[in-house]
């Protein structure tokens, strides 16, 4: 039997009278890349700050590996094992690729620790992986203020993966970019997955097609649908949400 990575009962959340999340039920499996979907509004953002403890919810249960966040601070979480990546790349402008690299796996976690000490062979051959899995090691001793939107994203993502989470949240990573970078992004996704469980938040429909093998679509804070990106496309109900059309 596949372990459970995520369990979510009867999850909402209130703003004043406003529910962006309602009754929203939720499971997915460890080593499992699932990609989330619905048109502004539906809750996505939301459900990503649940999961983070960025906003604690009205009622509901959530379980990461059989554990409880609710009332879990957001460092907790991440100690745990969750990280999340926002649209908008949160890099350091002013370092190298390689430094921002660096700078996340360093266990002193400080700009100048990171900066001036000796890298251990160990992180050395880390922080190359981790290059080369993202397609920046040519551009390693760039400062990240010159890399395209799109290398920032994948930047990002390194970052991200650096702090070996279980779970990554990624959320709308090829928003803006050119057809190259967004197959670029895919690719890099599609090999994380072998080894991370993964959530990706998007809109862009040609990119869902080309990593997704499970679809999530989410309307008005709950789970409107289920299934492959085929079957997804061909519901009457997502049709409805996203066109209008009612069959």
């Amino acid at each position: 039997m596949i372990e459970k990575i995520l369990e979510i009962q009867n999850l909402t959340v209130s703003f004043d009278d406003f529910k962006a999340l309602n009754n929203l039920n939720f499971s997915m499996d460890i080593g499992e890349l699932r990609l989330i979907i619905g048109p502004n509004g539906a809750g996505k953002t939301t459900f990503l700050d649940v999961l983070t403890g960025k906003v604690q919810p009205t009622k509901g249960k959530v379980l990461f590996r059989g554990k409880s966040l609710i009332k879990t601070p957001e460092y907790k979480i991440a100690c745990m094992g969750i990280g999340r990546k926002f649209q908008t790349p949160r890099v350091y402008l002013n370092l190298t690729v390689r430094e921002n690299l660096d700078l996340v796996i360093n266990s002193h976690k400080g700009v100048i620790a990171t900066l001036f000490r000796k890298v251990p062979t160990a992180e050395t051959r880390s922080v190359v992986g981790l290059l080369r899995t993202i397609g920046l090691i040519g551009k390693a001793n760039i400062k990240a203020a010159f890399l395209s939107h799109g290398e920032k994203q994948r930047l990002e993502i390194g970052m991200l993966v650096a702090q070996s989470p279980d779970l990554l949240l990624i959320d709308e990573p090829v928003a803006g970019l050119t057809d190259e970078e967004t197959e670029n992004i895919g690719s890099i996704l599609l090999n994380l997955a072998s080894s991370h469980s993964i959530i990706v938040i998007e809109h862009d429909m040609e990119f869902v097609r080309q990593i997704a093998e499970r679809v999530t679509v989410l309307h008005q804070g709950s789970v409107l649908c289920e299934g492959t990106m085929d079957e997804v496309q061909n519901d009457p109900r997502v049709r409805e949400v996203y066109l209008g059309v009612s069959e």
